[in-house]
């Protein structure tokens, strides 16, 4: 008997569990946490209704009259290969680990299971299913209610170029720029549009887990692993077994765990902690960075062979303030966003708050801008919004530094300069030229890199000097780049 406990919208699941005073205690706990929550107690109508409903996550027992939850799991994958589906099991043996798992299932829970857990797991597999499921448009979308990479500017039609190069293929990819930039959504971009879009995508930002827990959440663990290890847990990259893992703010992940991925990039093979046998995976990897891997590596605190194994692809994300002629662009569509999301009647922009908008600094990017935007919405209420709203808002924000002027710049380089000779001088090294020059070099050529997406013909060519030269200069200087010879 179907059962629907229908709520607001954080995520809708199917329940099937022939347990009526389990799947009713799930199914209220999850309710009350936001979700739209349907309760089957038999397999095969289980499958039926995910056939025909649209649904973010699948929970389902192991053992079912029936049609039986490993069964539900091998259907639902040859008709919806990306709905994530979490197992629940009171028989969580080996060989129901691996079958589920060969299987694609995207998590399991061993009964009796922790009511958190079980939320904490639900709430990844939502976030999963919306990043699989909800497309990406490329340039001004035709609705506003879809996710859109804005962007008309030649930088971004840069970035437009590349993702359509890359995406068919099967190259690792280093997404490189500022935070707020819009690094994920390049990420699923190149997801979408490639020859895995039918598998899993799974991202796992490394900057958001602790370090201690970062190499199980990876490669999974075997139960008695390590103190709390009380199941078998498979990990990211075998939830992402045919498909594409995203792992976001690279830069963060420690020295013992960028080991163990390029051992796996490698060999495609990963060793749970706890376990000594090897699992094959076929994950194409997809990273993002806002970090400076050149001066980690210099220090010690990310592998030049994982950098140079990542670094086969480069998609450099322009900032905001490169992208003066976008922000008409942005600024309409998060209006319209805005406008949708908080149901209120669309406001209109005072056209002077363009130009202002244009001279910000923006060191959040187009997160920060729709943030602003969202909030201008919020306040006007349908009222046209003037520049003192904005200016209201940057202030609040601690935003509202301009873009720096010729004369500021020339002020700000000379004040530098002082700066290290005075440190020079203190220390009596006698090096400042070879400092200030190696300094200012150093970042010429990173930011030429950036702008030609590292092609180095291309930026020999933009800084007048030739390709062996500035390869010279890239190794002297410790610099990464893709070699086009």
């Amino acid at each position: 008997m179907e059962a629907d406990y229908s709520n607001q919208t954080s995520g809708s699941l199917l329940i099937v569990e022939d347990d009526t005073i389990l799947a009713t205690t799930v199914a209220r706990l999850l309710t009350s946490k936001g979700y739209t929550v349907t309760v089957s107690h038999d397999g095969a109508e289980g499958l039926e209704i995910a056939k025909g409903n649209e649904f973010d996550v699948v929970i389902t027992d192991f053992r079912l009259p029936g049609l039986g939850g490993m069964e539900l799991l091998e259907n639902l994958r040859k008709v919806k290969p990306r709905l994530p589906v979490v197992m629940m099991t009171s028989y969580g043996n080996s060989d129901t680990v691996i079958g589920a798992t060969k299987r694609g299932a995207f998590e399991y829970l061993m009964k009796p299971f922790n009511m958190e857990e079980l939320i904490d797991v639900v709430g990844k597999a939502v976030k999963s299913s919306r990043l699989m499921f909800k497309p990406v448009a490329m340039g001004v979308p035709a609705k506003s209610g879809t996710t859109a990479i804005i962007g008309s500017c030649q930088g971004m039609r840069d970035v437009f170029k590349e993702i359509g190069r890359v995406a068919p293929t099967d190259a690792s990819v280093l997404i490189r720029g500022e935070t707020g930039t819009g690094k994920e959504l390049i990420a699923r971009a190149i997801y979408q549009h490639s020859d895995r879009s039918e598998e899993a995508f799974v991202a796992v930002n490394c900057g958001a887990i602790p370090e201690t827990l970062l190499e199980s959440e990876l490669f999974g663990h075997r139960k008695g692993a390590f103190t709390g290890a009380d199941m078998n847990r498979i990990g990211r990259l075998q939830q992402a077994d045919g498909g594409t893992l995203f792992l976001d703010e690279i830069g963060d992940m420690p020295l013992s765990t960028q080991v163990k991925l390029l051992r796996a990039l490698q060999e495609r093979t990963i060793q749970p902690l706890g376990s000594s046998e090897d699992v094959k995976v076929d994950v194409r990897i997809l990273a993002a960075t806002h970090q400076n891997l050149e001066q980690y590596m210099s220090t010690g605190k990310f592998r030049e062979d994982l950098f140079y194994r990542l670094n086969s692809v480069v998609i450099h994300v322009p900032p905001l303030r490169e992208r003066e002629k976008d922000i008409a662009e942005l600024v309409s569509f998060f209006l319209s966003k805005a406008s949708a999301d908080f149901k209120v009647e669309a406001s209109q922009f005072d056209k002077a708050i363009l130009k202002r908008l244009a001279g910000v600094e923006w060191p959040g990017n187009v997160r920060q801008l729709e943030n602003v935007v969202a909030r201008a919405v919020l306040q006007a209420k349908g009222r046209v919004v003037t520049v003192e709203d904005i200016d209201g808002i940057l202030e609040e924000s601690g935003s509202s530094r301009m873009v720096q002027s010729g004369d500021d710049i020339e002020a700000t380089l000379r004040s530098w300069v002082r700066g290290v000779l005075k440190e020079v001088q203190k220390s009596g090294a006698g090096d400042g030229h070879a400092r200030l020059v190696s300094s200012l070099e150093s970042t010429m050529i990173t930011e030429a890199l950036k702008l030609k997406n590292g092609h180095q013909g291309n930026v020999a060519e933009l800084l007048g000097i030739s390709r062996v030269t500035l390869r010279q200069r890239i190794k002297a200087l410790g610099l990464g780049g893709e070699d086009d010879a």
